[in-house]
Formats: C-alpha cells, structure tokens, sequence
C-alpha cells in the first residue's frame, strides 16, 4: 500500500493572519503487482519481526493485527485471518529510510505546528490588547473635546465676568477654583496620553514582532515543503508468504495498511474508489473509524 506525501503551506497575513496546513493530494494509482486469486480461509499468521525503532510492542502489534483482521470479519461475516505464533504465514515492521523520513517529516511538522499554535495565542492576545487601545483612544478623544469644550466656556465665563467689572469676591472665587479644576483634568488627560502613547508603541512593537514570527512560520513552511516533496511509496508489501510494513505515521495508519495487505492475502486487487480499502494509496479513508466500501465487497464477492 502507499502514502501520499505530506505538504503544508502558510498564507502570509498581517495582524489577522492566521497559518493553515494543508495535505497534498496525488492521484497516482501506481501499485505492486500480487496474486490475486480464491484462497483458502482462515489464514494463520504470526508476527515475526517488529524493528524496535518502531516503539511498538508485541501486544500492541498483535492488538493492531486483531483490530485489522476484524475489519473483514465484521463485513463479510466470516474470519479470515486467526493469531497462531506458530504460523508459516508472518509479519514484519521492518525499518528503513522511509520510516526514518516519515518520522522527521512528522517531527518536522509537529514543532511547525506548535510554533504556528504559539503564533495563534499570540496573536488573539494582541488582538485582545489592540481592541482595547482603540477603545480608550475613543475615550481619550471624547476626554479631550469634553475638556475643550470646558475651557472654552470657561474662558467665556471669565471675559464675560471682567465685562461686567463685577467686584463678586464670591464669583471670582468660583471662577478661580473652575480654573484649578480644569487644569487638573488637563494635566491627568495628558498623563494618561502620554501612558496610552507608550502602550500603542509597546503594542505596535509586539504586532511587528509577531509579522516576524508569521515570516518565519512560512519560511519554515516552505522549506518543509522543499525536504518533504509530495511523493508516493510503499508503506506494505504483500508477497504471497509474507506481509512487510516499512512506515506508518500512527496506530490508525498502521491498522488500515495491514487491512489493506490482509486483503491482498486474500486475492483481493486493487481498487479504483479512493475510499475503498483496497485502493493504493491513503487518502479518503477514514482511519479512525472505517468500514469497507462497496469496491471492497464488490471484490471480495468476486472471489467467494
């Protein structure tokens, strides 16, 4: 069976920008020759072989195996491939530089991945922080023309009040202490100006900084795409004797390969649906929960 590979891609944005992975898709139907004819069932198979690079246990492979076998139970109605340690028919996870790519590739992707989660965080904390300079400059400006507008009268107020040459010591003391008040409010607004001034720099200093991070991430993204050109090989093997699983990304993808190449072992070719489990490449198929398609029984009622 084979995998496609794997690309991401960043769009480069400013402030609102947000980093999105996305996974090649390849058509290519290029698959190993096998021999597809009626065999007899059940099938014995033991595990033989598991590269300990693989960071899998014999339990867990022989869980996975089970799980993979059960597929074609649970459709057909009928097992076909029972667990026997002492079986000519085996299994080997054998590790080589494709699961040594598929590792950096995922190593590659994870660390991409929770730098552009970091990116994310960031950038909704300063979204959080500009919403809210851009409500207090609001405030600060209806603060000043307020204020303005106080000055005005005031000043108003005090030519009206040397007009009438009035001698109101009670008067002028309103106006002297109207004074001091304004002159207060006008020292506290230019205060908080002044911090609010401080705090847009700071803000459009961390926006800067974040556009570089957002540079980098499609840097890296691009030389992502560069190592792990989309390409297609083989992650199973059938051979009539034996059944060679070279890669595999997660217990999902391993479990559907070993369906698929369980299927080869039962005369079942391949198949043009790309939700099918017998199609060549992974790509459609739901590996967390799947169930065979019609291209499936179709096959395996051509053979039974």
């Amino acid at each position: 069976m084979r995998d496609q590979g794997l690309m991401i891609v960043i769009a480069t944005c400013l402030y609102m920008g947000v980093p999105h992975a996305s996974y090649a898709q390849n058509h290519s139907h290029g698959a190993t020759p096998h021999n597809h004819h009626t065999v007899e069932t059940p099938i014995h198979y033991r595990i033989a072989e598991i590269d300990p690079r693989f960071n899998l246990s014999s339990q867990q492979m022989l869980e996975l195996t089970q799980q993979a076998a059960n597929i074609w139970t649970q459709e057909t109605g009928k097992q076909h491939f029972i667990y026997d340690p002492h079986a000519k028919f085996s299994i080997h996870l054998v590790y080589d530089e494709r699961q040594q790519q598929s590792t950096h590739r995922v190593q590659s992707l994870d660390q991409i991945s929770q730098q552009q989660k970091q990116w994310e965080n960031q950038h909704q904390q300063l979204q959080h922080v500009k919403d809210e300079i851009e409500k207090t400059t609001t405030q600060l400006i209806n603060k000043q023309a307020q204020l303005t507008a106080q000055f005005q009268q005031y000043n108003a107020d005090v030519q009206h009040f040397n007009q009438q040459r009035s001698s109101s010591k009670n008067l002028a003391n309103q106006l002297a202490q109207r004074q001091k008040t304004l002159q207060q409010q006008a020292a506290t607004l230019q205060h908080d100006m002044l911090l609010h001034k401080q705090k847009t720099q700071q803000i459009n200093q961390e926006i800067k900084n974040l556009n570089q991070k957002n540079q980098q991430l499609v840097a890296a993204a691009n030389q992502f795409n560069q190592v792990f050109q989309p390409r297609l090989f083989h992650k199973g093997h059938f051979n009539g004797k034996q059944i060679v699983i070279y890669e595999f990304t997660t217990a999902d993808d391993l479990r559907l390969t070993l369906a698929h190449e369980f299927g080869h072992a039962l005369g079942l070719a391949h198949t043009d649906d790309p939700k099918s489990l017998m199609y060549p490449v992974i790509q459609q198929q739901n590996l967390q929960r799947f169930s065979l398609t019609d291209s499936d029984r179709n096959l395996v009622k051509a053979i039974y």
